[in-house]
């Protein structure tokens, strides 16, 4: 059985995708993006706050559902500029802690224009 995971807090998707859907013991957050949940724009000029509002509307997703950044388990990074990873890896810091979930990260065009940063991110949520 899936269960619809949704909030106000995020930018809603403009596209045929969920924010998150809990399966089972899994809960999958699809990609986020540095959007403004309020205005529907993209916010942010540097790679650390495009990062740490990507970051937050993860946050908000996984307390929608009734869980947290520490039941995260596996993380995909999308920059449209590697250069930007150490400035992506200082904010990803500050809302993940040891054990850190895995990770991949991927060097792509994304699909908003001056978008830098784009995450999802998988959580395991069974007891």
């Amino acid at each position: 059985m899936k269960q619809v995971i949704h909030t106000d807090k995020s930018a809603q998707p403009w596209g045929p995708w969920s924010m998150g859907i809990r399966a089972g013991d899994m809960v999958f957050v699809g990609g986020q993006g540095p959007i403004d949940p309020k205005s529907g724009k993209l916010r942010g000029t540097t790679i650390q706050e495009q990062t740490r509002l990507t970051l937050e509307s993860i946050r908000v997703i996984l307390e929608a559902g009734g869980y947290s950044m520490k039941d995260v388990v596996k993380v995909q990074v999308l920059l449209a500029d590697m250069d930007d990873f150490a400035g992506m890896n200082e904010v990803y810091r500050e809302f993940f802690s040891e054990p850190y979930p895995t990770r991949m990260t991927y060097g792509t065009a994304l699909s908003v224009t001056g978008m830098k940063v784009e995450m999802d991110a998988i959580a395991y949520v069974g007891k």
